[in-house]
């Protein structure tokens, strides 16, 4: 299928919302360690940067669960999330040759999609309870452990950041240059534009985009920010940074 000038037509598969998202997510976690690693040079002794791009990264992943529920239908997780066997099948796909091409997600990486946004989630989580190395500031719901558990959490916080979130964050990027550079399909360039030239997709030949997107998105961050800070307070953590 082409143009008039011999272009591939495009067609929809991520809308506006999910790639803000996309982009969003990786920039608040490069700040989240900025804002750690180089606090003292800031002049931020009490790490409230980093303790609001943790904050900021858990209502975005409340808000990507769900966006994943009402999204447009390549972000909705019951049109990409497979069974391992389909998985399994397309990896096997791809040793053999080419493989199937998809519009949105494909069976591999739609688990490592939910690992990425498990393990951010629970760096986050994390967060909440673990304590500077001066023991003088905390996240939200640090009070509510004892300081021997505080620092098994921070320690766990840190570890996890660079042996889980820092591992799969290299897999994804390394996935995203196999395609691009392989396969020869714009990923990246769809997480742009949110096109993809048409093609004999096996998923759907385009995504069936909602109705005004933006004011579905803003109405669930609202309620990924109602659920998250109204958690916290109802711990009994605090809020002030």
């Amino acid at each position: 299928m082409t143009t008039s000038i011999d272009r591939p037509a495009l067609v929809p598969v991520w809308d506006g919302p999910t790639r803000l998202f996309h982009w969003l997510l990786p920039f608040l976690v490069l700040s989240a360690w900025i804002s750690y690693r180089y606090a003292e040079s800031f002049g931020d002794v009490r790490l409230v940067w980093h303790r609001a791009n943790g904050l900021t990264v858990l209502v975005l992943i409340v808000w990507r669960l769900l966006w994943g529920a009402v999204g447009s239908s390549t972000s909705r997780f019951s049109s990409f999330v497979r069974s391992p066997a389909k998985a399994v099948d397309y990896a096997r796909a791809l040793r053999a040759g080419p493989g199937p091409k998809y519009l949105g997600h494909n069976p591999l990486g739609a688990y490592a999609v939910l690992a990425l946004l498990a393990a951010l989630g629970f760096q986050a989580s994390l967060g909440l309870f673990a304590i500077d190395e001066n023991d003088i500031v905390g996240g939200p719901l640090f009070r509510l452990v004892g300081s021997a558990m505080r620092k098994d959490i921070t320690e766990l916080h840190e570890w996890n950041f660079f042996y889980i979130v820092l591992t799969l964050i290299a897999v994804h990027l390394a996935a995203n240059l196999y395609y691009r550079v392989i396969k020869k399909e714009p990923l990246i360039t769809a997480m742009v534009t949110g096109k993809k030239p048409a093609a004999d997709y096996a998923d759907a030949s385009e995504a069936a985009l909602v109705a005004r997107p933006w004011w579905r998105a803003f109405v669930c961050l609202l309620a990924a920010k109602a659920m998250v800070f109204g958690t916290i307070l109802a711990l009994g953590g605090r809020l002030a940074l």
